[in-house]
């Protein structure tokens, strides 16, 4: 019945004897509880947020469907596991961004053992530089090539320009020798995609005053096969997950998420711009 996530791009794995995340084919994600506080905050956010919530602000989190007892992925026996909805299913060869967002992913409240952990990680990633950082990713080339999928120390490693080239392979048809960003104008651009979606969030995260959104990610799926199957526009999801670390905000805006999401819709923006430009001068050549 259950079985290891095939597109899982980052955080723990059931693989190995670990303990992780397990799907159904019911469409359905099963995430450990964790047995401190993370596990009871994660718990108390999916089981209060969507009375605390804008209707329209709903979408861009997954849908939860309650608690369940499943059998552990690393043989410890039966554990209580958060039921989600699984973004993935239906969807043969997604192409999926996990970036974590904010210049800090440690919360005031937490250990000092927990903060210089965060501290550092922060540090040797983009975090603090450009105010979020790919946690992980996959991009569909083709049938033959399969996926383009850079492993954990890769993308740990990943420098502001190879997040702007990350960006340009999400939206290409060709990932080599150049990303030819065919996919640009409709995925990022138009009514429905990214950059619109990012731009709602933010007009909310400018007012809420409800949570605080400590080292959350945004995950970013787009089906760019979609369209060879007669969808004119490419499906496109943008949605927030990971609320371990999520707090009350207790009035206060959430700054430290704000600030990281306004950086990465300038990123997405740039990669927009120029493949417009480079659309309208290759017009005239």
């Amino acid at each position: 019945m259950f079985k290891i996530p095939k597109h899982q791009v980052a955080g723990h794995q059931a693989i190995d004897g670990n303990l992780g995340p397990l799907v159904d084919d019911s469409g359905r994600f099963y995430k450990p509880l964790q047995d401190d506080e993370r596990g009871t905050t994660e718990l108390a956010f999916y089981q209060s947020f969507s009375s605390k919530l804008p209707h329209h602000i709903r979408r861009f989190f997954p849908v939860f469907y309650g608690t369940q007892l499943v059998e552990a992925s690393d043989g410890s026996g039966l554990r209580s596991h958060l039921v989600l909805q699984d973004i993935t299913s239906n969807h043969l060869n997604p192409s999926i961004l996990d970036v974590k967002i904010g210049s800090r992913t440690w919360y005031p409240e937490a250990s000092e053992d927990y903060i210089q952990k965060a501290l550092e990680g922060d540090r040797l990633t983009t975090t603090v530089t450009l105010g979020f950082r790919i946690s992980g990713l996959q991009i569909y080339e083709s049938k033959e090539s399969g996926y383009w999928k850079p492993t954990r120390k890769e993308v740990k490693s990943f420098s502001a320009d190879d997040v702007r080239l990350v960006l340009r392979k999400f939206v290409s048809s060709n990932l080599e020798p150049e990303p030819d960003c065919c996919f640009a104008s409709t995925i990022y651009g138009g009514c429905s995609g990214i950059l619109e979606q990012l731009l709602e969030l933010k007009a909310w995260f400018e007012d809420q005053t409800v949570y605080h959104f400590h080292s959350c990610s945004l995950l970013l799926l787009i089906d760019k096969e979609s369209v060879l199957h007669g969808r004119t526009v490419p499906f496109v999801e943008v949605k927030l997950i990971d609320f371990a670390h999520t707090v009350e905000a207790e009035g206060v805006i959430d700054h430290n998420f704000l600030g990281g999401l306004c950086s990465f819709i300038k990123f997405v923006s740039e990669v927009l711009t120029d493949s417009k430009a480079s659309t309208i001068e290759a017009s005239f050549n």
